[in-house]
């Protein structure tokens, strides 16, 4: 898989405000955060196709977001949306397997990123891959979001609380939520210390 950043599209372009006002630099953005976009898009998605399609998705929530409200965190912002579209996508991948109507679309992908295991490895990790964005995809969203952006973009709790508009206690208790059901989930393919 490749798991390089995009170029920056037509996205990246910076948009005039007429009367004087301030202008977004949307060059600087996308080559300052546009990597970080694209590996939790990536990480979430394992999917080049489906990441590219996140990747546009979030930088042009972030260009409706900045044009009704000030941002005071840019980086922070498009992790957000970049989780929720990742999750949103997902969800969507679910309901649509769920349904009989997608078979394997993961599997040749996700086998794909295994360069060195031999092929036992391969399918064991890719199994797992796919079995926790299935897992993923059943979570409530505000626990998803704080699994996510804890345990896969490393943000602390404080960040995560300060993010999400909720109290430490809340973070910690959808994160242990979180990880219960995950670890439900992927009971028969993961050690018990994974998770």
């Amino acid at each position: 898989m490749d798991e390089t950043c995009p170029t920056a599209g037509p996205v990246a372009l910076p948009w005039y405000s007429r009367g004087g006002q301030q202008q977004t630099d949307w060059q600087g953005i996308v080559s300052r955060d546009g990597p970080v976009v694209w590996r939790t898009v990536y990480r979430l998605l394992g999917n080049r196709a489906d990441a590219e399609d996140c990747y546009q998705e979030t930088f042009l929530s972030a260009l409706d977001l900045w044009r009704r409200q000030p941002v005071r965190n840019s980086r922070a912002m498009l992790q957000r949306l970049a989780t929720a579209r990742a999750m949103d996508r997902l969800r969507s991948r679910y309901r649509h397997a769920a349904r009989g109507h997608v078979a394997g679309i993961d599997s040749e992908c996700d086998q794909s990123a295994a360069t060195s295991p031999g092929p036992s490895e391969s399918a064991e990790s890719a199994e797992l891959s796919a079995r926790l964005r299935d897992a993923l995809a059943t979570l409530p969203a505000k626990q998803a979001d704080v699994f996510c952006l804890f345990s896969l973009d490393g943000w602390s709790y404080q960040e995560i609380a300060d993010h999400l508009n909720m109290t430490l206690d809340a973070v910690g208790v959808a994160l242990h939520r979180a990880r219960a059901k995950l670890r439900q989930k992927l009971a028969s393919l993961a050690p018990d210390n994974v998770i």
